[in-house]
């Protein structure tokens, strides 16, 4: 571990997953690449001019995805290989994220933006009534030159309530839109996982082979109190390598 590091100060109270993102960023390319240990709660604290409370939650948090061990009387080990892997199936990452930790740069295009009226099951996911308006979202996403994502994003349309929707720029990640529009955090995400052809249409957008099979995750993602405010329908080809990590305890 580095003697005299230095990590960016923030005035004020940092909220713990500002922080965990921070202490994520230091691990895998910053000031704590090459440590086998994090400094203590006391110093990181200092350095980032949050309390102990703070630091404690974020570190539980990057705890519980296996990143370190808070081990009695030798510190925050920092689990090196596990820092090292990239694009983890059972986090969620923003798919930009994911292409940008394969070494691409992220580009959005076919932008098709429409209004749809909730059938029973999306009535049933967002929890809105039958026949309620939606805006779909239909999108696809490059890594560089290379078609890697289809994804088609339902929300409701009294989320947006007072905006026009059409004038947003939804080449924007849907997480970042709900947050900045509607003053909404996605921290949970409940994904069905499927092997599936898709229509013709997706598939010529991604440029797959004939027998090419795309993964289809099916999501659900919920704010604080388990409210459901968005539903993805996301269709990857093999560009992306997943990984899990799986803990027995």
């Amino acid at each position: 571990m580095p003697d005299n590091y230095e990590l960016p100060h923030f005035g004020g109270k940092l909220m713990s997953t500002q922080v965990s993102a921070l202490l994520m960023k230091e691990l895998k390319n910053g000031i704590f690449s090459k440590s086998e240990k994090l400094p203590s709660e006391v110093e990181l604290a200092e350095r980032l001019g949050v309390s102990r409370t703070v630091i404690r939650d974020a570190l539980s948090d990057i705890e519980r995805e296996g990143f370190i061990e808070r081990v009695r009387g030798i510190g925050t080990v920092i689990c090196r290989d596990i820092v090292n892997l990239t694009n983890r199936l059972d986090l969620k990452l923003e798919y930009n994220e994911l292409i940008v930790n394969s070494g691409y740069t992220p580009y959005t295009d076919n932008i098709k933006l429409r209004i749809e009226y909730a059938d029973e099951e999306n009535a049933e996911l967002l929890n809105v009534d039958e026949g309620s308006k939606l805006i779909v979202c239909e999108k696809r996403v490059l890594a560089g030159n290379i078609p890697c994502i289809y994804s088609i994003d339902y929300l409701s349309y009294d989320l947006f309530s007072g905006i026009e929707y059409t004038d947003i720029d939804w080449s924007k990640p849907i997480f970042d839109l709900l947050d900045k529009y509607c003053g909404l955090i996605v921290v949970t995400d409940i994904a069905k996982i499927t092997a599936t052809n898709a229509d013709e249409f997706i598939r010529e957008k991604l440029q797959v082979q004939p027998k090419q099979a795309l993964i289809l995750l099916d999501e659900v993602g919920y704010c604080k109190l388990s409210r459901p405010v968005m539903r993805s329908l996301e269709f990857y080809t093999d560009f992306f390598d997943f990984t899990m990590l799986r803990k027995k305890f």
